[in-house]
């Protein structure tokens, strides 16, 4: 193809890709499946690969992040990000609209209520279509060029669908699934927790490698849009918006994704409801919020009420009440993770809290706990972060008693006596003794895991016994257990037994994928485990990269790809590949050829299943040619609905999905 084709070619392919994009990320409301669109993606990649001169910023592929920055540049604000007034009761928000309807001379006052997003403030700056910049809020007026980092956000359109120069504001945001997810995956790489989704978001989008801000779901809502000029005169007339509705709705035209729980109020009487049913609905948003943003909807009226020196006079964000409980520290005692992290924990007097009984909460490190000067026996008030992780907020100083004691970290492990070290730049203390019994213990339950190799029946009590009575020293010596070995342990009968040995031989078969995942390499988790499989056709090939060519890998970097190297560098780590190897444990990838009876086909799962995993499901899906995803669209052939099954199934009624059980979805595989 020569380059004038391939140009057009190339055009076309952003075209029909940033449309899919928009479709799913922003309207979800997706016209092909995942496997569609990766071909789309794939086509674009290779024809970039053959001409490098006709790629641009703004081409989906650019998405992934570009090389890390030394610092974050500054930039200033074309109109000053302010803040908005709170009012925190009712009577607060009454003052308020009395203020507004005063200084209009009217009775009743048209209002715009949108849900107050629990995230991070940025401003987008658009240039006859095309981002140009991103940055944060910082002070107001000046804020930080976080640019590389927003063009990952798949709902941050790169080019808009008018040729307009614009500013929007909007609040990036992580939804509370994915949150749940990170933290999982920062437990098992043995890095600290982030306390609630806000800072999840902020701290991603932080990041002076762009690759992380990639790595992470981030997600946006565009709550206001200003300085608009058309490049196309004939347009400026349809342009003119004169309510704040009317600009959100031509935001989501241009591409710009928009709560869909904003709704106009007509009088204060109707916002007081629309603040009193989110309140009591808040625990079941995919995402956080902390409150309603109450604006007057008339533009024109915004205007006229102008601002004050710090915040708009049109508009006032209600805060609702932190869900909180007060509890007592009954004790503080440490956890050892998998790559050694010693992590506090505070076991607290059990408290109801948000629907849950709460038991404990996690300190975070020992930088933390000085902070905010916890002491065991204090009575503290704990919250959900994100209504997910239990977390003290502080010390209640006026319920001391004096009876108090301090906290002081261990210098040695608790559970094998070796010495616990505090890294330099580090918040996270680690016990060294790389044959401590809880990491040897954490390593292997993480191999066993869903997620992982999947093993089922194999827990943490039985995993237990047969590291205590040294039956297994790692993960490898699993497929050298024997059914004999197992009838040995406490509770485990005939049907037990053959259930364990069955389930572990079960899980040579796995994808490489998994078993990198298994590994529990530091700063590897799922997504860069499925990018390493991705890039290398067996572990054998994997084991002999170099960290040059690791760090080529998009997505991958320095930082992960030294952590690969090292990691099989290690003569421990070494020994137990052999011995993998040497129990015939998949370490190829898996060729889809043969019986490729699901081959176009896609398929999504939810609820419980009984006879598959989740994962070994979807395993299957992909070995006889089909496609898994996670969201049912149009393009979905089959949902297969498990017991329990959630809003995946509501939404495959409602598009006329074809939806079977896991008995007809067996019977598909033979």
């Amino acid at each position: 193809m020569n380059k004038e084709k391939s140009e057009h070619e190339i055009y076309k392919l952003r075209e029909k890709i940033r449309r899919h994009e928009y479709l799913y990320y922003v309207l979800d409301k997706p016209e092909i499946s995942d496997l569609e669109y990766d071909k789309l993606y794939r086509q674009l990649v290779e024809l970039e690969k053959e001409h490098p001169d006709l790629i641009t910023a703004n081409s989906p592929t650019q998405r992934v992040g570009g090389q890390p920055l030394k610092s974050f540049k500054t930039v200033i604000h074309k109109s000053p990000l302010l803040s908005l007034d709170n009012a925190m009761d009712e009577a607060e928000l009454i003052d308020f609209d009395k203020r507004v309807r005063d200084a209009l001379g009217k009775d009743k006052i048209e209002y715009v209520c949108e849900h107050k997003m629990d995230g991070l403030a940025v401003a987008l700056v658009y240039k006859e279509g095309n981002l140009y910049v991103g940055s944060t809020r910082g002070d107001g007026i000046h804020g930080e060029d976080i640019t590389q980092n927003l063009r990952t956000i798949k709902s941050i359109p790169l080019t808009l669908n008018e040729r307009i120069d614009v500013e929007v504001r909007g609040e990036v945001y992580l939804p509370y699934a994915d949150f749940v997810r990170l933290n999982e995956t920062r437990v098992e790489e043995g890095e600290a927790k982030f306390a609630n989704p806000r800072n999840a978001a902020a701290g991603s989008l932080r990041q002076l490698d762009p690759k992380i801000a990639a790595s992470r779901p981030l997600d946006v809502f565009i709550y206001y849009l200003e300085n608009r000029q058309s490049k196309i005169e004939s347009r400026k007339s349809e342009m003119e918006s004169r309510t704040q509705e009317e600009n959100l709705k031509f935001a989501k035209y241009l591409g710009f994704k928009i709560n869909p729980n904003t709704k106009v109020c007509h009088g204060i009487e109707d916002v007081q409801k629309f603040i009193k049913l989110w309140n009591a609905g808040r625990e079941k948003l995919a995402y956080e919020i902390d409150g309603i943003v109450v604006k007057v909807n008339s533009l024109a009226e915004q205007k006229k009420l102008g601002f004050t020196s710090r915040s708009p006079r049109w508009a006032i964000a209600y805060k609702y009440p932190p869900m909180q409980a007060e509890t007592i520290i009954e004790d503080i005692k440490v956890q050892v993770g998998r790559t050694g992290a010693i992590t506090p924990v505070a076991y607290l007097k059990p408290v109801h809290l948000a629907g849950v009984m709460v038991k404990r909460a996690t300190l975070h490190n020992e930088d933390e706990i000085k902070r905010k000067g916890i002491r065991i026996k204090d009575k503290v008030k704990v919250q959900r972060a994100g209504e997910v992780i239990p977390e003290v907020v502080e010390v209640i100083m006026a319920k001391r008693t004096g009876e108090e004691k301090y906290f002081h970290m261990p210098k040695h492990c608790p559970v094998c006596g070796g010495i616990i070290v505090r890294p330099k730049k580090e918040a996270v203390a680690r016990c060294i003794n790389v044959a401590c019994p809880a990491q040897v213990k954490e390593r292997i339950r993480h191999y066993c895991t869903r997620l992982a190799m999947d093993i089922e029946h194999v827990g943490p009590a039985l995993l237990e016994q047969l590291v205590d009575k040294k039956i297994i020293a790692d993960y490898a010596d699993l497929y050298s257990v024997t059914k004999e070995d197992i009838l040995k342990l406490e509770r485990m009968a005939n049907k037990s037994a053959q259930n364990v040995i069955e389930a572990i031989n079960a899980s040579k078969d796995r994808p490489i994928a998994r078993l990198i995942y298994a590994f529990g390499i530091r700063h590897v988790g799922r997504h860069i485990a499925d990018l390493l499989a991705q890039n290398y056709d067996s572990i054998d090939e994997l084991v002999k990269a170099k960290v040059e060519e690791l760090a080529t890998i998009s997505g991958v970097g320095p930082k992960v790809a030294e952590a690969v190297v090292e990691f099989f560098r290690q003569k421990d780590n070494q020994q137990i590949i052999d011995k993998l190897k040497a129990q015939n444990i998949n370490f190829k990838t898996i060729e889809t050829k043969g019986n490729q009876i699901f081959k176009g086909k896609t398929f999504v799962f939810t609820g419980t299943l009984e006879k598959y995993s989740r994962p070994a499901a979807e395993d299957l899906v992909r070995k006889l040619g089909g496609h898994p995803s996670s969201s049912v669209s149009k393009q979905t052939d089959y949902v297969v609905a498990g017991s329990e099954p959630g809003s995946k199934y509501d939404k495959a009624q409602k598009l006329g999905v074809k939806i079977i059980s896991e008995i007809e979805f067996e019977k598909l595989t033979k």
